[in-house]
């Protein structure tokens, strides 16, 4: 069985029989579905980013599989992408590889492969999900710190010891060490290396 968690698996495919049976194949391994039956029904259910991954026909009546992905990319939508596509249409998906398209399959295709690259795609969603909520609450962490104690910070990410930040910022080594001790607090991290395992200067400014 898949993890909800994952997301959801959007058909968009203007043959019904194909609809049903992808909507089929996914939900009884366990994965959420939803069909749609153009790009526009597509769009029209969704004005903010979903998250999971899309399964897009190239062929379909007005906006076609790589347009759509065009429109896709055109609102910054991060969404991982898979092309359905007929052997004339193979140019077609490979130009939306290029663009940043995650697969295209062939029509016909072997369910389990199908299933087998779907959930590397929802994986991939996934774990950007991860990545960008991660990102926002070191970002939070990050705006509790005083302007010294981003100072201090900045400095032992850069390798300084105690003594020479006392230094550099002309203050005595035991302020530094209180200072020291506040960042790792704040940031929730026990070590100089854990700090800098989720902050890097370029974070800084």
């Amino acid at each position: 069985m898949s993890d909800e968690s994952l997301g959801t698996i959007f058909i968009v495919d203007d043959t019904e029989v194909i609809r049903d049976s992808l909507r089929w194949l996914f939900e009884s391994r366990g994965f959420i579905a939803q069909v749609f039956e153009s790009a526009a029904a597509f769009l029209a259910a969704n004005d903010e980013e979903p998250t999971g991954c899309a399964i897009l026909d190239v062929r379909m009546p007005g906006m076609t599989g790589p347009e759509l992905y065009d429109e896709i990319r055109r609102r910054d939508w991060q969404l991982p992408v898979l092309f359905l596509s007929g052997h004339g249409d193979v140019p077609m998906a490979v130009d939306a590889l290029k663009k940043g398209a995650l697969d295209f399959v062939e029509k016909p295709f072997n369910d389990n492969d199908l299933v087998d690259r779907v959930a590397r795609c929802l994986r991939l969603d996934a774990e950007r999900r991860r990545s960008a909520a991660g990102r926002q609450s070191v970002a939070v962490r990050l705006a509790q710190l005083t302007s010294r104690e981003q100072e201090v910070m900045r400095l032992v990410l850069a390798g300084k010891l105690n003594k020479q930040i006392a230094e550099e910022l002309h203050i005595a080594m035991r302020t530094v060490e209180v200072h020291r001790a506040r960042v790792l607090a704040k940031m929730g991290v026990r070590s100089a290396v854990e700090l800098a395992q989720i902050v890097s200067l370029k974070d800084l400014g």
